[in-house]
This record gives structure tokens, sequence and C-alpha cells, in this order.
């Protein structure tokens, strides 16, 4: 479909790309705020990157999908986004303290409604580089290497963000869940 769409839109049937930014739209808005982390702002990327992708479709050359071309767009585009407006990034710690076991089992114990509400709220805390990679591999089900296309890492790198990502959303959610545990009870 997107070789389709592409050649239709390289054509001039503006239209076309309506088929684009439906198919990718909600991906794209959920990687810009992995970075980003403000909603608005996300929107103003997302649509920046529509453009951007418009503009510059010619060049697209089809060696890799058109998904792995589009979001290395939104990727560098929260990425200068953020720096341009000086987004202040939090890294947590590299070597975290043992987490109960108990604390862990409840978690699990959750309500699918509770576990991605407490899911999301360790999203917004970890780094957005974290963030990232936890949404590209378990939301978007892409691979390391796949990953590196889209945002021109190092295999390496990849593992060990992947890796301090979840130390770190494992360590947020228990802090969450501990909060959130003495407000309900």
């Amino acid at each position: 479909m997107d070789e389709f769409c592409i050649r239709h839109i390289l054509e001039g049937d503006s239209e076309a790309f309506r088929q684009i930014i439906t198919k990718y739209k909600d991906m794209a808005y959920s990687l810009a705020m992995s970075v980003i982390k403000n909603e608005s702002y996300a929107e103003e990327i997302l649509q920046s990157s529509f453009l951007i992708a418009y503009d510059k479709l010619s060049t697209f050359k089809g060696i890799s999908k058109f998904s792995t071309w589009f979001y290395r767009i939104v990727i560098n585009e929260s990425f200068k986004y953020a720096k341009k407006h000086k987004t202040e990034f939090i890294d947590f710690v590299e070597t975290p303290p043992e987490i109960p076991i108990e604390y862990e089992n409840a978690i699990l114990k959750l309500e699918v409604d509770d576990q991605k509400y407490f899911i999301n709220e360790a999203l917004k805390r970890i780094s957005p580089k974290e963030s990232l990679i936890l949404r590209l591999y378990y939301l978007d089900e892409n691979s390391i290497e796949e990953i590196g296309s889209e945002t021109g890492w190092s295999t390496s790198n990849i593992k060990v963000i992947l890796h301090r990502a979840r130390i770190n959303l494992r360590l947020i959610l228990t802090d969450v869940y501990k909060l959130d545990k003495k407000v309900l009870y």
C-alpha cells in the first residue's frame, strides 16, 4: 500500500498523502511523546514531520520500509525540538537497588487498566531515549536492527539503553505503585 500511495503522491496526487497520515499518525505521535512528554509539542513535531516527509518524499529510495524512513524523521525532529527548547532530560541511576519481590508481584496482579495507567505514568518519568526504545521494541515490536535503522544508534547502544530502560521502568513502577497504594489506603 505504501508504494502505491508514494507513487501517486509523487505524481501529484496530494490526497494520497492522507492515507499515509492515517496509517502512521498514531505511532509517530507515540514516538514524539516518548521524547518530548508534552502533548501539544508532540503534535507540533508530528505536523512538522509529516510536512518534511511530504517535501522530501522524492528522496525516499525504498531501500528500507517507508515506516522506518518516516519514524527516523519523527525521532530526529523530536530530539531537535528538545535540544532547541532546552528540554531537560533526567537520567536515573545506572545500578538500581534490589526491588522486593512482593512489590514486583503486586504490579503483575494489577488489572489491565491499572497496568496501563502505571506504565504510562512510568514512561513519562524515564529518559526520552529509554522511553523511545521501550516503545519501539515492545509497542511497535521492532527488532534491535530495525530500531537501529530508525534511530541511527548502534546495536550495542540500543541494547544498553533497553537494559537500563527496563531497570528504570521497574524502579519507577515500583515507586509509583507504592505511592498510589498509600493514597488508596
